[in-house]
C-alpha cells in the first residue's frame, strides 16, 4: 500500500483520527484521578501518563475504526455534520481505507501495551488489566465484526459505558488502588448526558444508516427529529452540556482536594 506522504495526506491523516473528540477522554479521566486525589490518594504520575496513553490509543483507535468499518453508511450518508457521518476522508477519496484499519490495530496494540506496563508497577494487577480489556474490547466491538455493537441498537449504551463510567473508574482505580462508591456516584448524571448527546449527534446518520440497512436507524428514526436545519445547533449543546458538566465535576474535584490538603 504506497501512500505519498505530503502535507495533504498528513493532514486528511490526521482528520481521519478527529482529535476533537478526545477531549471528554481527558477531562473524564482526570475526574477518575482528581477524585482519587481528593480522596486521600497521592499521585503516581507514571501511573497517570500509562493511564492516559491506554485511554487516548483506545480512544483514537476507535475512531480509525469506525471510519473503516463505517465506510458503506458514511458514504450513503447525504447530511453529515462536523459530529457526525465519520471524518468524511475515507468517502472522499483522500486515503486509502485499509490505512485506518492498520492504524487502529495499531492503536489498540498501543493501549494494550500500555495495559501491561501499567499491570507491572500498578497495586492490583489483575483489576487494572480488566478495566483496560472491557474498554478495548467494548470501543472495538462498536463498529467491529462480528458484534458491530452501532448496528445492533446498542452503540450508545456501550459508548457512555466506555467513555462517561470505565475511563473514570479506571483514573479512579489506578491512583487509589481500589474503587470506591463516590466514583459511581459522579459518573451518573456524564453518563446520562453521554447517552443523550449520541442520540443527538446521530439524527443526520439515520438516512444513510437505514441505506446499509443498520437497524439502529429505525430508533433513531421514530424519534421526535423533523428539522434538518437544527441538527447542528442540536448536537452541539448536547456536547457542550456533556463536556461543560464534567469539566464543572472535575474542577470540584481538584478544588476538594486542595482543600483536603
Amino acid at each position: 500500500m504506497a501512500i505519498a506522504i505530503d502535507r495533504r495526506t498528513l493532514v486528511a491523516f490526521v482528520k481521519l483520527g478527529r482529535p476533537h473528540f478526545l477531549v471528554g477522554g481527558f477531562v473524564l479521566y482526570g475526574l477518575g484521578a482528581a477524585l482519587a486525589i481528593a480522596g486521600g490518594a497521592a499521585l503516581a504520575p507514571v501511573r497517570y501518563l500509562l493511564g492516559q496513553a491506554v485511554v487516548t490509543a483506545t480512544q483514537l483507535g476507535t475512531h480509525y475504526a469506525n471510519d473503516f468499518f463505517d465506510l458503506a453508511a458514511d458514504r450513503a450518508n447525504a447530511t453529515p455534520t462536523r459530529w457526525s457521518g465519520g471524518s468524511r476522508v475515507l468517502p472522499a477519496g483522500a486515503l486509502d481505507p485499509r490505512l485506518a484499519l492498520v492504524t487502529a490495530v495499531a492503536l489498540y496494540g498501543a493501549a494494550a501495551g500500555a495495559a501491561l506496563a501499567l499491570a507491572a508497577s500498578a497495586p492490583g494487577p489483575a483489576g487494572v488489566l480488566a478495566l483496560a480489556l472491557a474498554m478495548i474490547t467494548l470501543a472495538w466491538a462498536y463498529s467491529a465484526p462480528p458484534l458491530r455493537l452501532c448496528a445492533r441498537g446498542l452503540g450508545e449504551a456501550a459508548t457512555a459505558a466506555v467513555v462517561t463510567v470505565l475511563v473514570p473508574l479506571f483514573g479512579y482505580r489506578l491512583q487509589a488502588g481500589a474503587v470506591s462508591p463516590v466514583i459511581g456516584l459522579a459518573v451518573v448524571v456524564p453518563a446520562a448526558l453521554q447517552f443523550a448527546m449520541l442520540l443527538a449527534i446521530e439524527f443526520p446518520d439515520a438516512a444513510g444508516d437505514a441505506a446499509v440497512g443498520l437497524w439502529q436507524a429505525w430508533r433513531v428514526a421514530r424519534g421526535g427529529y423533523r428539522d434538518p436545519a437544527r441538527w447542528e445547533s442540536v448536537a452541539f449543546w448536547s456536547v457542550a452540556l456533556l463536556v461543560a458538566s464534567a469539566i464543572a465535576e472535575l474542577m470540584g474535584a481538584i478544588a476538594s482536594g486542595g482543600a483536603g490538603g
